[in-house]
């Protein structure tokens, strides 16, 4: 796994595997971030299941200012503190070892606002993508601000998330990326 793009393009990161992670291969993540970017003019982005941290670390890459980046197991964590040392982002990423509702009950909590969203639980977890609405109900996604999700083909999301309508699906593999924006015009699968 690599930084595909960006001002640490090319970058090996670390994975954490062994332990039910599941790592956005590069060909996903390059095709996410071109249907969402490729590029950012600063912004926040929130990872509520960290994983190794690749995306948020590849939206660090394209110009984003800050990544929070959430992750309950303690040898992924390790692995996203080694990857953001090799990437020189320690500074501009804020990790936090806790399960994703207690984590978004602290952000709530802190008044945090966020521009980017990604939801990419295990496969097992799905039931966590009730999370994205309960951050936007809290207003922690700013006005033009996206949740992407990551998921399996056999999961369907709901077209809606309070404000948050469905943008754009693309399948890859058994992989889906699902993108909500309050500006989405409904589903386009182009």
């Amino acid at each position: 796994m690599r930084v595909i793009s960006g001002e640490r393009k090319g970058t090996q990161l670390k994975t954490a595997t062994g332990m039910g992670t599941r790592p956005t291969s590069d060909k996903v993540k390059e095709s996410l971030f071109n249907m969402i970017g490729p590029y950012f003019s600063g912004g926040t982005v929130l990872d509520l299941f960290g994983g190794s941290g690749g995306l948020a670390i590849e939206a660090l890459s394209r110009g984003m200012d800050r990544a929070v980046i959430v992750e309950k197991d303690g040898r992924a964590l390790s692995a996203i503190r080694d990857n953001l040392e090799k990437c020189r982002y320690t500074d501009r990423a804020e990790l936090h070892r806790s399960d994703a509702a207690r984590a978004v009950r602290a952000l709530i909590k802190k008044g945090e606002a966020v521009d980017l969203l990604f939801l990419d639980p295990p496969y097992a977890k799905n039931t966590y993508y009730g999370l994205a609405g309960e951050l936007e109900e809290a207003g922690l996604i700013r006005g033009d601000g996206l949740i992407v999700c990551e998921h399996d083909k056999t999961v369907d999301l709901p077209e809606r998330y309070g404000s948050f309508q469905k943008k754009k699906e693309q399948t890859y593999g058994s992989t889906v990326i699902t993108i909500f924006s309050r500006s989405g015009e409904g589903k386009d699968n182009g």
